[in-house]
């Protein structure tokens, strides 16, 4: 079956939430030492001003559900396209430490709002057996933004800008932001979120645009519809009709965060200067980590579809555990005098390690939590997860200097004690979801009788 083109455009423009949420995310590990060194900052405000935006994704993220579900998940995006461009544009322009937080927090909520509506929309428009790559997509542009982060950042470090350099890193998102903006105009509401809302005509005329036959619409609509009367619209998230399937989403959340993942990105030059690397060094040896990144979630996308879910995050958890584990003993055992073979077992682990992340948790994550709640809930849900990953990313981003400033060791052992933990879930509890179609996983998962249903979805030009 080929991709309808209406359904990739939309799937694209999507995913630039994706992009921008990769380089906000990243861009700011080119600036950190900058701003401590000019706003002097002690360990406690360096980490509150690096984890300054990810308070705003942990706020992003649980009010992101309200909007998506009452104005559509198009609407939402696009004033999340706004916040970025506004905090772009104020962070660099910030005047003293306290408008460059306030901005940071600004982005930070168009991330949290993003991981939230990007991956739940691209769920909701594309057929079941694309689905996770589809979705994945999101993953690919958020490691493609992080890679565009390390590489602005270090293009700009070539200009020698001096006192203004940290600026230029932090305002050049404004201009993806812009594009996001305009193109989301091009993309239709969420077909589920207007059966949702009693719209079920223009929700068959948004499937027919998106590939679906014309004869099928209004089957799919109807099995749409089906699926919501068997819930009651009323019903809160946290009840116990919905118990797995939150701890389901808070345990993936909770793991992707426990690894480390979010320090290492926020903190790479520092950690390859610890490791031994100048500064420039150090930077190239970032943007080296977000080619691989890069490489390995294309590489994860191409076979989401194939081998499930599950396969990718055992591969990712093992991967995860030698990685941690060899960077721990690194620290343990050079302390602050690597050499050059230390700087390169640092640089080669954390390569095996952003490679087992994008493998696993990286492409798996919003597309497992975009596929397990029912339509009712699912912005809801999809919230909850977010949020338990940005809390998570904050308290750990936070924390990493205090703890790296003891010992670089613990920090690292501690992430892979976590990820042997991840593993043992993933072996145990967490399902699988490859193919299924949504309202169908709502059943399974629910204990509810499961009625096989036939794609809808077929090879129609828009």
């Amino acid at each position: 079956m080929r991709l309808n083109r209406y359904l990739a455009l939309c799937v694209l423009v999507a995913s630039l939430g994706g992009l921008l949420f990769g380089f906000d995310t990243a861009v700011i590990s080119g600036t950190e030492k900058a701003l401590q060194e000019l706003f002097r900052l002690s360990r406690f405000w360096h980490g509150f001003t690096v984890a300054s935006a990810l308070i705003g994704t942990v706020i992003g993220s649980l009010i992101a559900s309200y909007p998506a579900d009452r104005w559509g998940r198009r609407l939402t995006l696009i004033v999340i396209a706004i916040l970025y461009f506004v905090s772009a544009v104020g962070s660099a322009l910030a005047w003293d430490w306290y408008s460059l937080v306030f901005f940071r927090f600004i982005g930070g909520l168009g991330v949290g709002g993003s991981s939230v509506v990007a991956p739940m929309y691209i769920a909701e428009i594309s057929p079941p057996q694309w689905r996770g790559r589809l979705v994945a997509i999101v993953q690919f542009n958020i490691v493609f933004g992080i890679l565009l982060a390390f590489f602005s950042n270090f293009c700009i470090t070539l200009l020698d800008l001096g006192d203004v350099e940290w600026r230029w890193m932090l305002g050049v998102e404004a201009f993806p932001a812009a594009a996001f903006w305009a193109l989301l105009y091009l993309t239709p509401q969420s077909p589920r979120w207007l059966v949702v809302h009693g719209r079920d005509r223009e929700a068959q005329e948004v499937f027919c645009r998106l590939g679906v036959a014309v004869n099928e619409a209004q089957q799919l609509v109807n099995e749409i519809r089906a699926g919501l009367e068997r819930s009651d619209g009323e019903e809160p998230l946290f009840c116990r009709r919905y118990l797995r399937l939150v701890l389901l989403a808070v345990a993936i959340a909770a793991f992707n965060q426990l690894s480390g993942i979010n320090a290492i990105l926020y903190y790479a030059p520092r950690i390859f200067e610890m490791a031994g690397a100048g500064k420039n060094a150090a930077f190239l040896q970032s943007v080296a980590v977000g080619g691989t990144n890069l490489i390995f979630t294309l590489l994860a996308m191409s076979v989401i579809d194939h081998f499930g879910r599950k396969f990718l995050m055992l591969v990712g958890s093992i991967g995860y555990i030698l990685s941690l584990s060899t960077v721990a003993a690194a620290f343990y055992i050079y302390g602050t005098q690597f050499d050059t073979l230390g700087n390169i077992i640092v640089l080669a682990s954390l390569i095996v390690f952003i490679a087992s992340h994008a493998f696993g948790q990286g492409a798996v994550i919003w597309v497992f939590i975009s596929e397990i709640f029912p339509n009712t809930v699912r912005a809801k849900g999809q919230a909850l997860g977010s949020f338990t990953h940005w809390f998570m990313c904050a308290l750990i981003s936070w924390t990493f200097p205090m703890i790296a400033a003891a010992s670089g060791g613990h920090a690292f052992a501690f992430y892979a004690a976590m990820m042997v933990l991840q593993l043992i879930w993933v072996m145990f509890i967490m399902p699988e979801t490859k193919g299924i179609p949504l309202e169908e996983i709502e059943q399974n998962l629910l204990g509810e009788k499961r009625v096989p249903m036939q794609s809808p979805f077929v090879e129609t030009q828009p």
